[in-house]
């Protein structure tokens, strides 16, 4: 047969269903570009504010400013150390490579950290509506989902905290997961399936709690891919054989997903021990606390995802306190949602998807295997939330029918707006309270009064600012919210906020009370080594060198690497006039310390200045006297007067003085008239030839 050849009335109607085509094509993609901007505007819009804020003293002192390897940036070292060790009690290689990136292009410029979180942050919040119209087709609910996500103030959390990385890039890498898994369901290949498997193998190397995306997988695999489901065919025989293809076809899709669920056994298993060995003895709370305080956490999150007021960087665990008609209200709701989205799965299938979405990654992070302090907190809501937010918009664009008329669809267009644009409102407001550490636990505080992690924080930043008496009001109060809290896996914690107020109440010179408060932390943690060394310093500029020396000596029973706790025991050494046994702890603590200058300048004191000539060494202590003040940017009047002392042992008496002068000028400046008072003695000595005589450690 010969082919046949298009008569006119054909060749016309292409001609015009092409251009056709096209235009309906580029307004498509025009579509999608403002939805793109769309998106990308709110949120810049709700997080932009945070390049001008400041790190936070919760955490991105472990994560970053505290942290030499992270400040070191991208070297061959630290990239090594990133994937075989852990960084701030955990192991997220990728994470860590990350900071380390921020640190080699800004530095500790908190604005450049900040900037890369809001990156990607809206990297996030594009994937999740490219992934949502890919598997779904439904552009507007698909916009609508990722709206919700971009500027939810649960998110703040997430995306001001620069600690909270780990969220931001674990959810990049689980959205192009999302989006890998999806083409290979359309057209399975050994090549895509090992793109799900690599990208999965990374955001678990972001933040473990990843460890449910394989059941999430399984979730989509329900709806929208639907891949549970069989072409209809005959009864009889034929549906025999149906069932049989649907068992096949169901125990294919959960093999698959084994490789997975072995990634996410061994981050299991990798986490768990980490935070094991993190943690030392601290006890768990009781399970009964902790169930409880699960199914309260899960209705906490729905009702704030409806309701986010009165949000905070930290909520105290409620241990004993939640009623029992609280928990069982909470029981009954969960279950009366899991049941619905059982029953209605047929008719309405994201109601299953999202529900089981949001439960299942919450999962890891509920509380019932309790890691810190918290009862629940903001950021775990960053990936469940996406359950919740496909079950409400699906949900919503069904029960009001968006697509009978025009004037609904409108009228749901506009309530969604209205919806989004309340929620940015109130997400750029929780967002300012991120400016710095002041705003973030002032406005803990106002939310949760009862709040002694914001107390503790809050007195840090005043005793670094020295407003001692601030930060003992925050401490004490701290410590009285924390002396109901009897279970011993507070105990740590109780230590940690007692030897806080001990410190500063002996800066304010009341070591008595702080003694009290040392013995205190000390009975809460009896191997506590850092209040055994603050206590036996305070002892030690107390006269009570004995008692210091215990401390001291304690303190190195506990840890022997502690080059702070060799260079205080050899100074009370060196006031007993045990100067042998005082050099060795202090070239202890040199091979410990190599870049502290105080080893140094006290080795460099006994050497120059002891009065058994067998152990004065001019020429070493010329050395080690050199170096520390080279170490310290020659800034620092004690160390120039052990090094005007070392001049002067070996007979350079004119550079003794001029070191000694530039000292006293120092000293001077910053107002430290007992080494200045010291110094002018000593310039009468190198004036008269002398060299100086003297073995106090506190030159």
């Amino acid at each position: 047969m010969a082919p046949r050849r298009p008569t006119a009335n054909n060749t016309k109607r292409q001609a015009y269903e092409r251009p056709g085509k096209l235009a309906r094509g580029v307004r498509t993609r025009s579509i999608t570009v403002i939805i793109y901007l769309f998106l990308a505007g709110i949120s810049l819009a709700v997080f932009a504010q945070t390049i001008r804020y400041e790190f936070v003293n919760f955490d991105d002192d472990l994560y970053v400013y505290n942290a030499p390897g992270i400040q070191a940036g991208l070297t061959i070292k630290g990239i090594g150390l990133a994937f075989t060790s852990q960084h701030a009690r955990n192991w997220h290689p990728l994470t860590t490579l990350s900071h380390m990136l921020d640190c080699q292009l800004y530095g500790l410029n908190a604005g450049g950290h900040h900037a890369t979180n809001i990156i990607l942050h809206t990297i996030a919040v594009l994937l999740l509506f490219q992934v949502l119209q890919q598997m779904t087709g439904a552009v507007w609910k698909s916009t609508i989902v990722a709206a919700l996500f971009a500027v939810h103030p649960l998110h703040v959390e997430s995306v001001a905290w620069i600690s909270e990385r780990k969220d931001l890039l674990s959810a990049v890498f689980f959205l192009l997961m999302l989006g890998a898994y999806s083409r290979y369901a359309r057209a399975p290949s050994i090549t895509r399936y090992l793109a799900v498997v690599v990208l999965f193998a990374a955001g678990l190397m972001s933040k473990p709690m990843l460890v449910s995306a394989p059941i999430i997988l399984l979730l989509l695999d329900y709806w929208p891919l639907r891949r549970f489901e069989q072409p209809s065919l005959p009864t009889g025989k034929k549906k025999i054989a149906r069932c049989n293809s649907q068992k096949h076809m169901i125990r294919r899709l959960f093999l698959e997903k084994i490789p997975l669920l072995i990634l996410s056994v061994g981050a299991c298993i990798v986490t768990f021990i980490l935070q094991k060995r993190a943690a030392g003895a601290i006890p768990p709370l009781p399970l009964l606390w902790r169930v409880q305080n699960a199914f309260a956490s899960y209705a906490i999150y729905a009702w704030k995802t409806l309701w986010p007021t009165d949000l905070a960087v930290f909520y105290p665990h409620p241990n004993d306190t939640l009623a029992i008609w609280e928990v069982i209200s909470a029981i009954a709701v969960l279950l009366a949602i899991t049941a619905a989205a059982i029953v209605f799965r047929n008719q309405r299938p994201y109601l299953f998807t999202g529900w089981f979405w949001y439960l299942v990654m919450l999962v890891p992070v509920i509380g019932i295997i309790q890691v810190g302090e918290q009862g629940h907190a903001d950021r775990y809501t960053y990936l469940p939330h996406i359950g919740l937010f496909l079950l409400a918009v699906w949900l919503a664009a069904d029960v009001i029918g968006v697509r009978r008329s025009r004037s609904q669809f409108a009228v749901a267009v506009a309530v969604a707006i209205a919806i989004i644009a309340a929620l940015a409102w109130r997400a750029f407001i929780q967002t300012s309270n991120w400016r710095n550490s002041e705003t973030l636990w002032t406005h803990a505080l106002a939310v949760s009064p009862d709040n002694d992690v914001a107390h503790n924080n809050l007195g840090y930043l005043c005793a670094g600012r020295g407003e001692l008496d601030k930060a003992i009001s925050h401490f004490e109060s701290a410590a009285r919210i924390r002396s109901g809290k009897r279970d011993a896996h507070y105990d740590l914690g109780s230590a940690f906020v007692q030897m806080n107020l001990a410190d500063d109440l002996a800066r304010k010179g009341r070591s008595d009370e702080a003694m009290v408060h040392y013995e205190e932390a000390i009975r809460l943690q009896p191997n506590y080594a850092d209040a055994y060394y603050n206590r036996g310093s305070v002892l030690f500029a107390k006269g009570r060198t004995d008692e210091a020396i215990a401390d001291l000596e304690k303190t190195l029973q506990i840890q022997p690497n502690d080059a702070d706790a060799h260079t205080g025991l050899g100074n009370a050494l060196l006031r007993k006039g045990s100067l042998h046994e005082a050099i060795a702890q202090y070239e202890k603590a040199l091979a410990l310390a190599p870049e502290d200058p105080h080893s140094r300048n006290n080795i460099a004191w006994v050497l120059a200045t002891a009065s058994d000539a067998s152990i004065r060494d001019g020429g070493k202590a010329v050395g080690f006297a050199e170096e520390a003040v080279q170490l310290s940017g020659g800034r620092e009047p004690r160390f120039l007067r052990t090094l005007a002392a070392a001049y002067a042992e070996n007979g350079r008496f004119s550079e003794a003085l001029a070191v000694a002068q530039q000292a006293v000028v120092i000293a001077t400046m910053q107002e430290k008239t007992d080494v200045r008072n010291r110094l002018e003695k000593d310039l009468v000595l190198y004036r008269g030839r002398l060299p100086l005589r003297e073995n106090s450690p506190e030159n």
